[in-house]
C-alpha cells in the first residue's frame, strides 16, 4: 500500500491528484481497504460532431438543373495558331474543372497572345472561361468584344457545383508531361487569383471539404501527400475509423473555396462590361465564320461547341444533374463520396453525383433527381445517427 510520502511524490509529478492523496490518507487512518477511483478518460472529440446534417426531403427540392461539361480525356486545350493573318487562341475542354481553372487557363491563353495592349480582341463564348479571358485581356490593355450565344444566368457555368478543386479534367492514363505542366500552372494561378475575390461581392468563401471512403484514401499524382496540388489542400488531415462521425470508414478533410455561380458570374460580367467590353449576342456555325471577324486576335472559349466548330473529335459531353434544396442555415461544409456530393450555397443546398459521359441531352430527369435525393437521405440520416450515438 502506498504511504503518504509516496503519494505526495506522485502527486507532485502529476501522476495522482491531491484529492487522491487525501483519500489515501483517510484509508490509512481507518485501516479499511479502498479501491482507488480512476478518473474516466476524457471523451475524444470525433471530427464532424458539431456539423449539422442536411435535411433531405422531396418537399424541400426547389429546382433541378443539368449541364454538359466539355471533357477531353487528354485534357483541356490552350493553344495558339496563325490562320489567315489572324491570331487564334483556343481555350476550351476543361471538364468538371472549368470554374476552378478559369483564371489560370485564361492567364495561359492571354500569355500566348502577347502583346495584346491596344489590340482589338474577340472572345467567343460568354461562360466563365470567356468572361475570365476577357477580363484579363482588359487588364493587359486590350480592346475586347465578347460574342456569345448565351450570357449569365443562361450559361453552362451557371449550373456548376463550383467548389474550388479542379475535378474530372482529364483521364489519368492519358496525361502527358506537357499537359501536366500546363494543368499545374493553370491551377496555381487560379488558386491564387480566387483568393483575391473572397468576400460577399464575389460570393467566394472558405469551407471544409470531407471526402468519404471505406478504403484508406489514396495519394496520387494530383492530391494527397506528394501530389502536385497537395500544397493547395489547406488544413489537410486524414481521419480513420473511430476518429469521425461520417458514414464511412475513412474521411479526408481539407479547406478550399466555395463559389456562388449566380453571384460570381453576374459580378464578373458587370466588371467586364463596366471596363468597356462590347457584348454581342450571336451564334456561329463554322470556324470560317469566326475567322471572318475583323478583330486582330480571336479567343475560342466556346466550350463544348468547339468540337463542331473546330473539328475536335476528343471533345465529348459529360452530363451532370443537380438537385437544389431550400437553403439550410448552419450547414457550412462540403461532403463528398464516390457517388454523391453536397455543397451549401446561398441559393440552396446543392446535391449532385450524376456522371453521364457522351450524353448530349441536358434535360433534367425525375429519375436522376429521385436517385440523388435517396442517396443523400441515406447519407445524412446515417450521419445524424452516428452523431447521436457518439460515433
Amino acid at each position: 500500500m502506498m504511504n503518504r510520502r509516496h503519494a505526495i511524490t506522485l502527486a507532485a509529478c502529476g501522476l495522482v491528484s491531491p484529492v487522491g492523496c487525501r483519500r489515501q490518507e483517510k484509508v490509512e487512518a481507518t485501516g479499511k481497504p479502498h479501491e482507488p477511483e480512476i478518473p474516466a478518460p476524457a471523451a475524444v472529440a470525433r471530427e464532424g460532431r458539431s456539423l449539422i446534417p442536411v435535411k433531405v426531403e422531396e418537399a424541400l427540392e426547389i429546382r433541378r438543373v443539368a449541364g454538359l461539361r466539355p471533357f477531353r480525356p487528354v485534357g483541356f486545350v490552350v493553344r495558339r495558331e496563325e490562320v489567315n493573318g489572324k491570331t487564334l487562341v483556343h481555350n476550351y475542354g476543361h471538364g468538371g474543372g472549368g470554374m476552378s481553372l478559369s483564371w489560370g487557363s485564361a492567364h495561359l491563353a492571354v500569355k500566348l497572345a502577347q502583346p495584346v495592349a491596344g489590340k482589338s480582341c474577340a472572345v467567343i463564348g460568354g461562360g466563365v472561361m470567356g468572361l475570365s479571358t476577357a477580363r484579363l485581356l482588359q487588364l493587359q490593355g486590350a480592346d475586347v468584344t465578347i460574342l456569345t450565344r448565351e450570357l449569365p444566368p443562361n450559361t453552362t457555368s451557371n449550373v456548376a457545383g463550383a467548389q474550388w478543386w479542379p475535378f474530372s479534367v482529364f483521364d489519368p492514363d492519358r496525361r502527358t508531361d506537357a499537359f501536366g505542366a500546363q494543368y499545374v500552372e493553370a491551377a496555381q494561378f487560379a488558386y491564387d487569383y480566387f483568393q483575391k475575390l473572397v468576400g460577399p461581392r464575389w460570393g467566394v468563401r472558405w469551407l471544409p471539404n470531407y471526402y468519404l471512403s471505406d478504403e484508406p484514401p489514396t495519394n496520387g499524382w494530383l492530391a494527397g501527400p506528394g501530389g502536385v496540388l497537395h500544397h493547395m489542400q489547406v488544413g489537410f488531415h486524414d481521419f480513420g475509423p473511430g476518429e469521425h462521425v461520417f458514414p464511412a470508414r475513412h474521411a479526408r478533410r481539407f479547406f478550399t473555396m466555395m463559389i456562388e455561380p449566380s453571384l460570381y458570374l453576374n459580378t464578373l460580367l458587370l466588371d467586364v462590361h463596366t471596363a468597356g467590353a462590347k457584348i454581342e449576342v450571336r451564334s456561329f456555325s463554322s470556324a470560317e465564320e469566326i475567322l471572318g471577324l475583323p478583330h486582330e486576335v480571336i479567343f475560342n472559349c466556346t466550350g463544348l461547341g468547339a468540337g463542331q466548330l473546330f473539328h475536335d473529335p476528343e471533345l465529348v459531353p459529360i452530363k451532370g444533374q443537380l438537385s437544389l434544396l431550400l437553403p439550410q442555415p448552419g450547414v457550412d461544409y462540403n461532403l463528398i463520396t464516390n457517388s454523391a456530393y453536397m455543397f451549401p450555397r446561398a441559393d440552396g443546398i446543392v446535391l449532385g453525383g450524376t456522371y453521364e459521359k457522351g450524353q448530349w441531352d441536358a434535360t433534367p430527369t425525375a429519375e436522376a433527381s429521385q436517385n440523388i435525393l435517396r442517396s443523400h437521405q441515406r447519407l445524412f440520416s446515417e450521419m445524424a445517427r452516428l452523431q447521436g450515438s457518439g460515433g
